[in-house]
């Protein structure tokens, strides 16, 4: 059986923070990855964008949900931010597939690709501009 997500409250103020956290992380993701001639960088703006998304769908899930992920397994967020919003199922597969990017870039010894770090970036930002529109809305 498994375990129920961990979950914490939260609101509109709280997914403020966490929107402004993921733009953060989005725009220093942007400037690493255009960074040229360090191929290390592609892992470090590919782990800044997995952030981003996180806060993002965190930032979502407070202005709709009024609760967000809170376990060790990010994964759980993915369940969390499909029922958020109408589209929720297509974010979550989204960030799925950042967090699938996740170990290689924070953790692995093998560089992640240009093309990954690239994908990375346009998951993170197709998640950061739908929180833009839930946050402010």
């Amino acid at each position: 059986m498994p375990k129920p997500a961990k979950t914490a409250p939260c609101g509109i103020g709280e997914a403020r923070v966490r929107l402004r956290t993921a733009r953060a992380y989005l725009g220093v993701a942007e400037d690493v990855l255009a960074e040229q001639g360090r191929d290390e960088f592609l892992s470090v703006s590919s782990g800044l964008a997995v952030l981003a998304g996180i806060a993002a769908g965190d930032a979502i899930c407070c202005a709709r949900l009024r609760n967000r992920h809170r376990g060790d397994d990010h994964r759980g967020a993915t369940d969390l931010l499909k029922s958020a919003v109408p589209d929720g199922a297509k974010l979550a597969s989204t960030l799925g597939r950042l967090l699938d990017v996740k170990d290689e870039a924070h953790y692995g010894v093998v560089l992640v690709s240009s093309r990954k770090a690239s994908d990375a970036l346009r998951w993170a930002t197709i998640l950061v501009l739908r929180a833009v529109e839930e946050v402010e809305r």
